[in-house]
């Protein structure tokens, strides 16, 4: 290989390359909003940044608005899955997604006065968005030949502690009504933005999803991100259960020992770019590998 070409090749990689300062600032952006919580100004502000940006990067762009009433405070919210296709009409696809809402409380703050203050949600929530909008924008560069659907679902974050039916409002939804044609596979994010991040198999995923989470983790070999760890989590309740509910396989990539979990200092300063970029260049390496 001449020097010329070496050049050429390694500014192509650079080009592909996951921006993980990119997707921190990203990330900061969102929170920069407030709380994302459901009929707020800071949701319907964020919700329009989200969507902005997906259609610089995205052939099609959409929002599924919905609503859910609360049985105990007689409250209707009214909710917004927030959508970006890649070749929209392939028959096989590929779902990433994550939810974009904050929880409306910090009911695990350490000071009890604090509690029924909504978090910033840095890490739960604002991050794995942030390093979806990355990864539509790699797409963008480097195109998939097979469709890809990034998915941002509303609600996840609002129940009450112990209410599972108040949970995973836009994943139910979505999973329900189906907009889109079902997914080969799915892969969720959450609470994947930390310092020290530690990600071990979630194990409904590796008891529904086997072949995807060994997909992902053969990712991870490849690109030798440290965070990913052969070893069994906990079996999380999150938004990938509607899909596996349906036979889709689906798996989660989430640190649920995350120590600022529903508290108020759950803030920017709590994540790294580091963490986000290797999460980031996983997903991407599953997708540049992937052979329907």
């Amino acid at each position: 290989m001449t020097r010329i070409a070496a050049i050429i090749l390694c500014l192509v990689s650079m080009a592909h390359a996951f921006d993980q300062d990119r997707a921190y600032t990203l990330l900061k952006a969102q929170c920069a909003f407030g709380p994302r919580v459901p009929n707020s100004v800071a949701a319907d502000s964020c919700r329009e940044f989200l969507k902005r940006e997906l259609e610089y990067w995205c052939d099609s762009v959409w929002v599924q608005p919905f609503q859910y009433t609360s049985a105990d405070q007689n409250k209707t919210l009214n909710l917004y899955n927030i959508v970006g296709q890649f070749n929209p009409k392939a028959k096989d696809r590929v779902m990433l997604c994550g939810h974009w809402d904050s929880r409306p409380f910090a009911d695990r703050d350490p000071d009890s006065t604090k509690r029924n203050i909504p978090i910033d949600a840095a890490n739960d929530g604002a991050g794995h968005i942030a390093i979806l909008l990355e990864i539509a924008r790699q797409l963008s560069i480097k195109p998939v030949s097979f469709g890809v659907d990034i998915v941002f679902f509303d609600g996840e974050d609002f129940g009450r502690e112990n209410v599972p039916d108040e949970y995973l409002l836009g994943s139910k939804h979505f999973a329900r009504t189906m907009p889109v044609t079902a997914p080969r596979y799915g892969i969720l994010l959450d609470l994947i933005s930390e310092k020290d991040l530690t990600i071990p198999y979630e194990m409904h995923s590796f008891t529904y999803a086997r072949a995807i989470v060994e997909k992902v983790w053969a990712a991870a070999d490849r690109t030798k991100a440290m965070s990913f760890v052969r070893e069994p989590g906990p079996a999380v309740m999150d938004d990938h259960i509607p899909f596996l509910e349906k036979g889709i396989p689906f798996i989660d990539l989430i640190d649920f020992e995350y120590k600022y979990w529903h508290t108020l200092a759950d803030t920017p300063d709590k994540c790294s770019p580091y963490s986000m970029g290797e999460v980031g260049r996983v997903v991407l390496d599953v997708l540049y590998h992937e052979k329907f």
